[in-house]
């Protein structure tokens, strides 16, 4: 980051195409330091990612303590940290409330621990930062960039709500059949469990994934179909971590936007508006603070940052291709 500030002054101007510096791209990476720096976000992401898979492991099979206690037991629906503190994913929970199951207290607890964690975050850090099959989705984008498979060239086109319909889908079915429906078939389930106790078919359904998201359709999984995602999505609107955007600084390269897995998120009359990123579909994953050539876009605290007033009858200038 550079010592430029981030959060528009209340009251201040936004840029407009007279005033907005040259387009310029940010270079590739010419040392392998520059390369860490670059890739500093998804480098942390896998960390984070394979040391939650590595404490649910080694706990069950090396028995890992702390203090005398077990790390970390049990798996991403309902854990235990340190064999005191519960954790519990909500989404799970409130499909167990809807099929009407009676629910321990600290499993509630757990869940409400759970959901004060990612309402802090940002509800989709988790989609980013914690859930294994990202790296699948990952994974697949990778593969779509190297065969060249463009998105004109997708065999199913989908609209990104979709993800809500399957969220309340997930929900009716639960309270028809009275079962965690989600959870029966989740295929990020399956892979923690094989992954972690080696039964499952979870690769099997991680290939599938990365077939269809390679293959079918560009971010077919986290972008489109994922009830937990849609779940996060809505809580994620009220995160405290957000990425504020400097409107002033902005070229408009459209860097971010290309590299976004979730390019929708960066309206770009919309977040200079606001000052930041306010959907509660962007992941935190830090993609675009990564590629911005003039730093105008960074992490901060929502309460930090202020938003820009846009003078009557002037537009912001939308980067080439964004819908603004």
């Amino acid at each position: 980051m550079t010592s430029r500030s981030l959060h528009p002054a209340p009251g201040g101007q936004p840029a407009t195409s007279d005033t907005r510096l040259p387009v310029r791209h940010l270079p590739r990476p010419a040392t392998p330091g520059q390369w860490l720096y670059r890739e500093r976000f998804m480098l942390a992401r896998r960390v984070l990612q394979i040391s939650v898979l590595v404490l649910f492991y080694g706990t069950l099979h090396a028995g890992w303590t702390l203090l005398g206690r077990p790390l970390l037991t049990g798996n991403l629906s309902s854990a235990r940290l340190l064999g005191t503190v519960p954790l519990a994913d909500p989404f799970a929970v409130l499909q167990m409330l809807v099929a009407r199951h009676a629910l321990a207290t600290e499993v509630l607890l757990g869940a409400g621990m759970t959901l004060l964690i990612y309402l802090l975050l940002g509800g989709r850090v988790f989609c980013a930062w914690v859930c294994p099959m990202n790296i699948v989705t990952d994974a697949a984008a990778w593969s779509r960039q190297k065969l060249g498979v463009d998105t004109s060239r997708d065999l199913v086109r989908l609209p990104a709500n979709t993800r809500y319909v399957a969220l309340v889908m997930a929900l009716v079915i639960s309270a028809l059949a009275g079962v965690a429906a989600f959870e029966a078939f989740s295929p990020i389930a399956m892979l923690h469990r094989e992954l972690i106790y080696g039964a499952g078919i979870g690769l099997a359904a991680s290939l599938g994934i990365w077939l269809i998201d390679t293959l079918v359709l560009h971010r077919g999984w986290c972008g489109h179909l994922c009830p937990l995602g849609a779940f996060w999505s809505l809580l994620g609107r009220v995160g405290l971590l957000k990425v504020a955007f400097d409107d002033a600084s902005c070229t408009r390269c459209g860097d971010c936007v290309k590299s976004c897995p979730e390019p929708r998120v960066l309206h770009f009359a919309e977040i200079a508006r606001r000052g930041m990123v306010a959907s509660g579909e962007c992941t935190n994953c830090g993609r675009c603070v990564a590629v911005c050539p003039e730093s105008s876009l960074g992490f901060d605290l929502r309460l930090r940052i202020h938003p820009a007033a846009l003078p009557g009858g002037r537009s912001v200038c939308p980067a080439p291709g964004d819908p603004s």
